[in-house]
């Protein structure tokens, strides 16, 4: 059994519930004879490098708690990947500070950071555990049925489609919402959670794991308009045309390759304009609006499941790298659907780390403009109830 001191930190973008796994760990740590003192790095890896320490053993549980029920990061995040000179940093602040557990909450690319720091120690024969605690709100790390932050991102989508519905109800035309998500639809996917009666929206629905045609994207919406004399749409902000290239971005990338489509309305407008364009010298009444990061970290609009399992993936990831002291990531194993229930496990760091999945072929409908009842079946017990819309 390893004996030192643990070092937690946060990456990647902040979730409803990334704080719930702080503290689970935070907490879980606190039980561990082995675990001598709990330091929390800001800004992730950043806060490693520089030594930038809070001491988290000695915060009351009444703030943890508070914390734990606070969005976004509470030790700041950082999207950053190492190199070989980081990685000798970090390993000498593990070494000057007696650092033997290490726990990075983030997504894919906190994986890889994660993988890339346990392989380092493992050639350096220095006796340490690493584990990553899964967060996203894309839904899209590998092995896990789903993850922690997906749920309360999903019911801040449903809600604001639900609001954005009827607005579009009463004053008729083409809306259109610009959702996250590079390369998974899952996100935009949960939009349809809005729908509880026939012609309410979102009625058409967009995501990258297929090809978007504008052409049919604009017979799509007529259509539509012709049925209900109003259209809402959902669209990935990552979809992409038949080459596979992003619709719309800004061509900037982060220090993991990935390219940013966030924080801009350019695809909205380009899509209204080309909406403006099927109906030539007709006026229509279109609008567009790019949700963005309020999508991430929105206060109260949490899906009480979400909290559950964010704590429960914390708290788990502690206990088993006390016990075992072998490097990993955390997963959650669906059980049930009704009464729903599932439980952790952990899965080797090479399985999660970098790559990433997408929604199933058959959450999909065939004419890539909708989603399917397989797709409402998985992701319903997730978010939990949502408001009953009253209609005249």
């Amino acid at each position: 059994m390893l004996k030192g001191k643990m070092l937690i930190g946060q990456s990647g973008g902040p979730t409803m519930v990334i704080n719930q796994s702080l503290v689970g760990a935070i907490i879980a740590a606190r039980q561990q004879d082995t675990i001598t003192g709990i330091l929390g790095a800001h800004h992730g890896l950043a806060g490693i490098m520089n030594e930038d320490f809070i001491d988290l053993t000695t915060q009351s549980t009444e703030q943890l708690e508070l914390v734990a029920n606070t969005p976004a990061a509470a030790l700041g995040s950082v999207r950053l990947k190492p190199g070989k000179v980081e990685c000798e940093k970090v390993f000498e602040v593990f070494k000057k500070h007696d650092v033997r557990y290490f726990f990075y909450i983030g997504g894919n690319d906190s994986a890889e950071t994660a993988h890339i720091i346990a392989e380092m120690a493992k050639e350096a024969n220095y006796d340490f555990c690493t584990v990553h605690i899964p967060k996203t709100i894309d839904n899209d790390l590998k092995v896990t049925d789903h993850c922690p932050g997906f749920a309360s991102a999903a019911k801040f989508v449903a809600l604001a489609f639900m609001g954005d519905d009827r607005d579009n109800a009463a004053l008729s035309g083409v809306k259109i919402n610009v959702v996250m998500g590079r390369d998974a639809g899952f996100l935009t996917a949960a939009s349809a959670l809005a729908r509880q009666t026939e012609g309410q929206g979102p009625h058409l629905i967009y995501v990258p794991e297929r090809t978007f045609d504008i052409a049919q994207f604009q017979k799509d919406v007529k259509t539509v308009m012709a049925k209900y004399g109003r259209c809402l749409v959902a669209v990935s902000e990552g979809i992409t045309d038949s080459e596979g290239q992003p619709v719309m971005t800004s061509g900037e990338r982060d220090s993991h390759g990935n390219l940013q489509l966030s924080g801009t309305g350019a695809l909205g407008d380009f899509l209204s304009s080309k909406v403006k364009e099927a109906y030539g010298d007709q006026v229509v009444r279109v609008r567009a609006d790019t949700f963005g990061y309020l999508q991430r970290s929105f206060p109260s609009v949490v899906s009480a499941i979400d909290a559950k399992e964010a704590r429960m993936v914390g708290t788990f990831g502690v206990e088993q790298a006390v016990l075992h002291a072998e490097p990993g990531s955390v997963a959650i194993r669906r059980l049930s659907n009704s009464p729903y229930a599932s439980e952790c496990f952990m899965t080797p760091l090479a399985s999660v780390a970098r790559e990433a999945t997408a929604l199933k072929l058959d959450y999909i409908n065939k004419e890539g403009n909708d989603v399917t009842q397989a797709w409402l079946d998985y992701v319903r017990p997730l978010v939990g109830e949502l408001p009953v819309i009253g209609m005249l």
